[in-house]
């Protein structure tokens, strides 16, 4: 069984080889839209500018594939730099604007490159230069190259705030030996739910745990206050808006043509929309355009220090385009209500913890199933409300506007509930304190931070 496991996975390495070309050239059409791509690109396949710092003796190692898995590392970086402060932190990304994102949350108190593709060359260089005692990945991220190359360099892997659906299992399964090494090699699962780590139990993990979302302990920022109310300032603050955060593609054009369809924008009320991701804000801009509805552009904002009245938007703007990364907690505390995209159609919904957390009433659709029971909790909670189509949701959002009381109901419902199931960050920690204070990482500090000379 062991022989026929390395069999099937040096097969899966040479396949990563030969897709390796297809990998760059995805880059390359996706930096057409996004440029930041193209940033870097080096590291992808571990290759470093010579005179750069080659090491970060016992650094901890922090994989978050994009902006959500970056900002729920908030608390947990938080708590590791309190009690070992003299760690360094590699935080890796897959995505730029993770990276960025990462940049902007945490500047010098990390290091940070992005994760090479997993393949043997680029995985052992990348372990090589910066030597890591641990390796902690958060929520879904398990590539079996990187767990081989851990495991024969005695590095402690392990999957944090993990969760895992159904559907992805069941996609796990299909590839047999070679998913089911990889899970068998982690050091330690600390799952969400005990849904999810009796799913991750099926797929051969050993050390498995229920320690909670770490998403619940993401702090409000108090610092978010004044510009969220820069925010609403902008927008009106005597009109009614609603937020469609996060959309996927597809979901545009349904809730654009339903809100023209039922004919909300007479009625006073302002759609602003956040495209999940920027390469997308051109697309959507033409589409508000071919509908004929006057838009404008978040970075259209006045840039003064506090938005008065004077800078509010004119009343024959009906839609705003979210086209800034990294403001997502600012609009949940500037409108009235939002919808969580990706769950109109089936790709699985987003976190709504953070607009739970700001007191913002919740919409999902019916497609929630990467987020399955902290949606359905917040559901019982009165926190949320689902709806099952686009018109549904314009209907709702309507009557959501016309009912302060009801809206502020949720708001609070959403408040107390993430506030219950806070906690995650202190008991993963318990489970990693053991290997964060195992001898061989009782070393010195390395003061370095920073990017280490990349852009």
């Amino acid at each position: 069984m062991k022989k026929t496991g390395q069999i099937v996975l040096r097969a899966y390495q040479a396949l990563m080889l030969v897709l390796l070309p297809v990998f760059l050239a995805r880059l390359a059409w996706r930096s057409r839209r996004q440029p930041d791509y193209r940033k870097n690109l080096l590291e992808r396949l571990a290759h470093y500018p010579k005179g750069q710092k080659e090491s970060i003796p016992t650094c901890i190692w922090i994989h978050a594939v994009s902006v959500g898995e970056t900002r729920a590392c908030i608390p947990l970086i938080a708590a590791i730099k309190n009690r070992w402060p003299d760690k360094r932190i590699l935080l890796t990304h897959t995505t730029p604007t993770g990276r960025e994102v990462g940049k902007s949350l945490f500047g010098d108190q990390v290091s940070r490159c992005y994760l090479p593709y997993d393949t043997p060359g680029a995985i052992d260089r990348f372990l090589n230069r910066y030597q890591p005692s641990i390796g902690l990945m958060m929520e879904t991220e398990i590539w079996p190259g990187v767990v081989e190359a851990c495991k024969n360099k005695n590095i402690p892997l392990c999957l944090l705030s993990a969760r895992l659906s159904d559907r992805s299992a069941k996609g796990y399964l299909r590839l047999g030996l070679l998913m089911r090494n990889a899970f068998a090699d982690l050091s330690l699962v600390c799952a969400q739910t005990e849904a999810d780590a009796q799913r991750f139990r099926q797929l051969g993990s050993r050390e498995v745990t229920v320690t909670g979302n770490l998403k619940f302990d993401a702090p409000v920022d108090p610092d978010e206050t004044l510009p969220s109310q820069n925010l609403k300032n902008w927008l009106g603050r005597e009109r009614s808006v609603f937020l469609a955060a996060s959309t996927r593609e597809g979901e545009e054009a349904f809730i654009l043509k339903a809100w023209t369809k039922a004919k909300a924008q007479e009625s006073g009320a302002l759609l602003v929309m956040v495209p999940r991701h920027p390469q997308r804000f051109e697309d959507v801009a033409q589409q508000i355009k071919e509908l004929g509805l006057s838009f404008a552009r978040k970075t259209e904002m006045p840039l003064s220090e506090i938005a008065s009245k004077d800078h509010s938007l004119a009343n024959s703007v009906k839609v705003v385009l979210g086209d800034t990364m990294g403001e997502m907690a600012l609009w949940y505390r500037a409108v009235d209500v939002a919808y969580i995209g990706g769950s109109l159609i089936p790709l699985g919904g987003q976190n709504l913890l953070e607009a739970c957390a700001r007191g913002c009433p919740v919409l999902v659709g019916l497609h929630t199933f990467n987020f399955k029971q902290a949606t359905e909790e917040a559901l019982a909670s009165e926190a949320a409300q689902r709806v099952d189509s686009a018109s549904a949701l314009v209907e709702r959002v309507l009557a959501l506007l016309n009912d302060p009381i009801k809206r502020n109901h949720m708001g609070e419902s959403g408040k107390v509930f993430v506030k219950r199931h806070q906690g995650a960050t202190q008991r993963t920690l318990v489970k990693l304190a053991p290997f964060l204070e195992a001898e061989a990482f009782r070393l010195g500090s390395v003061k370095e931070a920073g990017d280490h000379g990349f852009k």
